[in-house]
């Protein structure tokens, strides 16, 4: 690795070696099982684990591996909220089922219409700031 690779994080600079290890550690439960997978010492494992380019590359990696599972997750929320309609609608489900099915839709709704409305505050609150910078901007530079 090039002194330059600490750096920047660039994965290109990673050995065959360094990326069958970031593999590894994203299917291991442990650093010791991920070392074994990758066919390298813990100490080694741990090591590279400091270095500022294999740090990154393995953080980017599992960054990617969450942005997979949240949109696998996204995908199974229609037949998610359908299955809490049915049991919610079907007068022959225990009313305990009815009555859970019929809480988790009304908190999932409650908590999507506050998190927009979060969102459109902060929308409104950061134009006012840009407005507010640009002002200070433009009366600096008279």
């Amino acid at each position: 690795m090039t002194a330059n690779s600490d750096k920047t994080g660039d994965k290109s600079e990673l050995t065959p070696k360094q990326e069958k290890a970031i593999a590894a550690l994203l299917g291991a439960v442990t650093i010791q099982q991920a070392a074994i997978r990758a066919d390298i010492s813990e100490s080694t494992l741990l090591r590279w684990l400091k270095l500022p380019v294999f740090a990154s590359a393995y953080r980017e990696a599992r960054h990617h591996l969450v942005i997979q599972a949240v949109g696998h997750l996204q995908r199974a929320c229609t037949g998610a909220v359908s299955v809490l309609c049915s049991v919610a609608a079907d007068k022959t489900a225990p009313s305990s089922s009815r009555v859970s099915a019929a809480r988790a839709i009304l908190d999932t709704a409650m908590r999507a219409s506050e998190i927009e409305d979060l969102a459109a505050r902060m929308e409104e609150l950061e134009g006012r700031l840009d407005a507010e910078d640009a002002k200070t901007r433009a009366t600096k530079t008279k």
